[in-house]
C-alpha cells in the first residue's frame, strides 16, 4: 500500500512539473511571437512569356523586401514600395489606361507576384497582349518596371 501511495504521489509531481512546464514553455513561446514591430512584407515578382502564370516563361524576376525597410533585388525598391502601400498591396489598383497605343501583336506577357504583403498571403497574376500592353497598363509604376 505504501508503495502504491507514493507512486501515485512522485506521478503527480512529475506530472506537476511537466504542464508547469509546458505552460510556461507556451507563455514563452507566444510572448516570442508577438514582439514583432512590423507585419512582414516579402515579394517575388516576375515577368513572363505565356497566356498563364503556370505556363509561362519567366524571363525576369525580382524579389521585394518592404518591411521593415525597402530592399531585395528590385532596382527601384524605395518607390514600389511606397506605390504598393499606396494600393494597400492590391496589384490589381496599379494598371490603368493610356493614352499611348500599342500594336495588336499577340505575344503575351503575364506578370506575377508571390510572397507576403503586410503578414497576408499574396498570390496575384495578370497577362497582357504583349510586352507594350503591359507597360503602357502599369502607367510608369516602379512595381514591375525591372
Amino acid at each position: 500500500m505504501r508503495y502504491i501511495v507514493h507512486t501515485l504521489g512522485a506521478t503527480a509531481s512529475a506530472a506537476a512539473l511537466l504542464l508547469g512546464g509546458l505552460a510556461a514553455g507556451t507563455a514563452h513561446a507566444d510572448a516570442a511571437d508577438n514582439t514583432g514591430l512590423y507585419a512582414p512584407s516579402a515579394l517575388v515578382l516576375t515577368v513572363g512569356r505565356g497566356e498563364a502564370a503556370a505556363t509561362a516563361t519567366v524571363e525576369r524576376a525580382v524579389t521585394l523586401n518592404c518591411a521593415p525597410a525597402p530592399g531585395g533585388t528590385h532596382p527601384s525598391a524605395r518607390a514600389a514600395c511606397r506605390e504598393l502601400s499606396a494600393v494597400d498591396g492590391e496589384f490589381a489598383m496599379l494598371s490603368g489606361t493610356s493614352d499611348r497605343p500599342c500594336t495588336r501583336q499577340w505575344d503575351p506577357v503575364t506578370i506575377t507576384a508571390t510572397g507576403v504583403w503586410q503578414g497576408k498571403r499574396v498570390d496575384w497574376a495578370a497577362t497582357y497582349g504583349n510586352a507594350c500592353e503591359m507597360r503602357e497598363s502599369m502607367n510608369g509604376s516602379a512595381v514591375f518596371a525591372f
